[in-house]
């Protein structure tokens, strides 16, 4: 069985913007700001825009498959939207892995459904629910409790919002390093000053926190002891600082420092 975790990092569609409110001539700061402020006054203060209106500039991945560990962001820095998004969904034609997310059900997916749709990506195998392999009739990647895709914030939160939790504090509150020099609020800034390795440096340790939470998870429902947790633990640690990556040695570090 393969198991790929998976996070997204958007923008604002500043295209879509423009033909939904006639913005044509403004700068697309200017777009962005009006389309914050117009989304604070629908909500009553929060400017976070409705899933349609988010553009996707990285899509990472841990992918295990095997004995083989991979952490990766999709795509080239300047790979278009089309590009990830069918990397996305050729992965899942692929491997037909166990997806795995935290709030992919409630962000992520949504979001990657509309931007498939943009681009006319075919991804029949992940929206199949029997038509193609019988036994996705009882477990598909849409249906919020099956197991083909788990986002663990819906599972580990008893599938109640007011139990739900950041990815951030539970992995701090497991020993592992959570999020670092970015959140998901900075990512707009950043694209804009044309730092679009750090935003998909910070994506790669988003998915490397899930997977890390996942493994813990695994533990817990006895599908994995505790050797066998800190041999891959170590095994991951080991991987990264081969990577001599500087994200991912800032990430053993911090983790080591837990």
């Amino acid at each position: 069985m393969s198991v790929m975790v998976f996070d997204i990092e958007t923008i604002p569609d500043i295209e879509l913007g423009r033909r939904l409110h006639d913005f044509d001539g403004l700068a697309d700061e200017d777009v962005a700001r009006a389309l914050f402020a117009m989304r604070r006054q629908q909500t009553g203060g929060s400017d976070f825009l409705p899933h349609y209106m988010h553009k996707v500039v990285a899509i990472s991945v841990v992918l295990k498959h095997a004995d083989q560990f991979k952490v990766w962001t999709l795509g080239t820095p300047d790979a278009g939207e089309a590009e990830l998004v069918r990397r996305f969904f050729d992965g899942i034609d692929r491997y037909q892995p166990t997806l795995v997310s935290w709030n992919g059900s409630g962000f992520d997916l949504p979001v990657l459904h509309y931007r498939a749709m943009i681009h006319d990506v075919n991804a029949q195998r992940y929206w199949d629910t029997g038509e193609l392999e019988r036994e996705s009739r009882w477990n598909n990647y849409t249906n919020r409790y099956h197991a083909r895709h788990t986002d663990l914030m819906d599972v580990l939160s008893g599938y109640q919002a007011r139990a739900s939790a950041p990815l951030d504090q539970v992995a701090v509150m497991l020993g592992l390093p959570g999020k670092l020099g970015m959140s998901g609020g900075a990512v707009w800034p950043a694209y804009l000053e044309g730092r679009i390795e750090d935003i998909r440096d910070y994506c790669e340790t988003d998915v490397l926190n899930t997977y890390l939470v996942y493994l813990r998870w695994e533990v817990t429902r006895g599908n994995k002891d505790a050797d066998a947790y800190e041999s891959e633990c170590a095994a991951i640690r080991q991987y990264l600082l081969d990577e001599n990556k500087p994200h991912f040695t800032r990430f053993v570090e911090a983790w080591e420092s837990r």
